[in-house]
């Protein structure tokens, strides 16, 4: 009875996480669904279609696409050196720093977007995919380091001190040792600034100005106009990426274990 319990409480805690996706596949791929038919009485695939050779569409998941990928390579370059000095060293102040550095998470987003939009407009950055990324840091960063200094706090320098004493030069020992050992968390990293980036809408909308349409600005003007068959396949145009980067993620992290196991 217990397994038999959990069996129904497993796919039950299924079905509702599929069920989204169902309804938006319905709707995306169906006309003429109204209540109270059960299921869609005509299948098509134009709506999707129009969706798809749309310039808007092409337009906005190209550049959410660019500012993920901008955004994701600026929170490991600039995360990886702060969280190796918050994981790995004892210092005065390092829990100020680390409460400066999640002060954006707890800050409402709509007073961080208007202290950065007025500051962008002076400078020149404002409407362009380069400030729109540097925007994105500011929510993306704090996930950033935080994934890394966990795994620095488990790291081991006696594997970089033993390549430099054979004779390796501190950039050698960087790609070839730290990297190497760091390369699952970076992984992670990387994950989580790409996600987080890719569904930003306030900060995308104050930063870009009108001038940089991603495509949950693009959803969000849809879900206005009230029509469910362009809100659904939006929507699966919008959950497309981060399930694809996700299991290539998954993919890559299994391949990366396996190797190890292999070694030792």
């Amino acid at each position: 009875m217990k397994r038999l319990a959990s069996r129904l409480v497993r796919v039950g805690l299924y079905l509702v996480l599929i069920a989204p996706l169902l309804i938006f596949i319905a709707y995306a791929f169906s006309t003429r669904w109204f209540f109270p038919q059960p299921f869609p009485t005509e299948w098509t695939t134009i709506t999707f279609q129009r969706a798809l050779h749309d310039s808007r569409t092409f337009s906005s998941v190209t550049q959410g696409l660019w500012i993920a990928l901008l955004v994701s390579i600026f929170s490991l370059i600039i995360g990886f050196p702060a969280a190796r000095v918050l994981g790995l060293r004892e210092f005065r102040g390092r829990q100020l720093a680390w409460l400066l550095l999640f002060l954006p998470t707890v800050i409402p987003p709509l007073a961080i977007g208007m202290g950065l939009n007025i500051l962008f407009l002076r400078i020149g950055l404002a409407g362009s995919i380069f400030g729109v990324a540097l925007a994105h840091l500011v929510p993306t960063l704090p996930y950033t380091v935080f994934t890394l200094s966990s795994a620095f706090a488990r790291f081991d320098e006696n594997y970089e001190y033993q390549a430099l004493a054979l004779g390796a030069s501190p950039i050698r020992t960087f790609f070839t040792v730290t990297l190497r050992l760091m390369m699952p968390s970076l992984t992670v990293a990387a994950l989580f600034a790409f996600l987080i980036s890719w569904s930003q809408y306030l900060l995308t909308l104050l930063i870009g100005g009108g001038r940089i349409i991603t495509l949950p600005i693009l959803l969000f003007s849809a879900a206005s106009g009230g029509n469910p068959a362009t809100i659904a396949t939006l929507s699966l145009l919008f959950i497309a990426p981060p399930i694809l980067v996700i299991a290539l993620t998954a993919r890559q992290l299994n391949q990366h274990g396996n190797l190890i196991k292999n070694q030792f």
